[in-house]
């Protein structure tokens, strides 16, 4: 029995210098001192410069280093145990004044008792104060202390001025609101007659603009016919140009292959065609003149018209 106690210490022995080996390796710090501890606002963007990480691992791990360089050191300095010689081997014991027997297994009794059943609190008796002091009496007389005429008149003065001041107050308050009201039908009435004037301008708005669309596209369609007319006149007078010098020509071709000879023809020709393809021609630049001098009156007035609709 004394040897399993001395097992079971020993095993025990271990495991706490186990625990305290593997607790000494741990450096504690405090955590508000932390760089990975965000403070502040944690949407915020955390700005660290790199300068202030590498001093900060440099630091820690010269800590590191200083903290295993003390511990090796204190291990060194530590008095141990002697080797044990050979053929023996070192054991923990108990050194206390008192032994005590080890075991995994604990010795438990169950014992059981019954308790009363619980009683009704009584209820507290009424707290009746220590008497002192002697008593003594005397004789009020009526009228002595109080006048209820002469001291009520100052509580009815306070109640019924309060009472009359209120009820201006609230008389002043539903004059107020009758005229907020009347004010706000007024404001109500002359909004709907702006809303309605409103209503009836941009109806004649658009009316306007309809009218003025219609005389546009009237204005146009003339100006199309007029430039359709123009253009139908210099087609026949090109036409009646072209077929007048056509006959000439034809005659002029046979005469000169001689088909056709005439003397009176030969003066005419040499004579009165010249005179009176000259005066044909300035006749031509006469009418050629006017008809631009009509087309530049027709566009005037076309932009007059235009600019007195617009």
């Amino acid at each position: 029995m004394h040897n399993i106690a001395q097992k079971n210490l020993t095993t025990s022995c271990n495991q706490m210098q186990q625990l305290s080996h593997q607790n000494s390796n741990v450096i504690y710090t405090n955590i508000m001192y932390d760089r990975r501890v965000v403070r502040g606002n944690t949407y915020a963007q955390q700005v660290t410069t790199v300068q202030a990480d590498v001093a900060e691992i440099q630091r820690q791990q010269e800590s590191r280093k200083r903290t295993v360089t003390r511990k090796r050191a204190s291990e060194l300095l530590r008095v141990r145990t002697p080797e044990a010689l050979h053929g023996r081997k070192h054991i923990d014991v108990q050194t206390e004044l008192y032994l005590e027997e080890l075991s995994d297994v604990l010795e438990t009794n169950n014992t059981e008792c019954q308790t009363d059943a619980f009683l009704d609190r009584p209820s507290t008796p009424l707290f009746i104060p220590t008497k002192s002091g002697k008593d003594v009496g005397t004789q009020i007389e009526e009228g002595e202390l109080f006048d209820f005429d002469r001291e009520v008149q100052p509580l009815l003065e306070v109640l019924v001025g309060k009472t009359m001041e209120q009820a201006l107050l609230e008389v002043m308050e539903e004059e107020e609101l009758a005229c907020l009201r009347a004010q706000q039908r007024a404001f109500q009435e002359l909004r709907k007659a702006e809303l309605a004037e409103v209503q009836r301008l941009e109806e004649q708005e658009r009316r306007r603009n309809e009218e003025k669309e219609g005389r546009f596209a009237q204005q146009r369609e003339a100006l199309q016919k007029e430039k359709e007319v123009v253009e139908k006149l210099a087609a026949c007078a090109y036409t009646q140009q072209y077929v007048a010098d056509l006959l000439p020509a034809v005659f002029s071709s046979l005469r000169s292959q001689g088909y056709l000879y005439d003397p009176l023809e030969k003066d005419i020709e040499t004579n009165f065609v010249p005179w009176l393809m000259g005066d044909v021609n300035f006749n031509l630049e006469k009418r050629h003149v006017a008809r631009q001098l009509l087309d530049m009156i027709i566009y005037d007035a076309t932009q007059n018209q235009l600019r007195r609709i617009s």
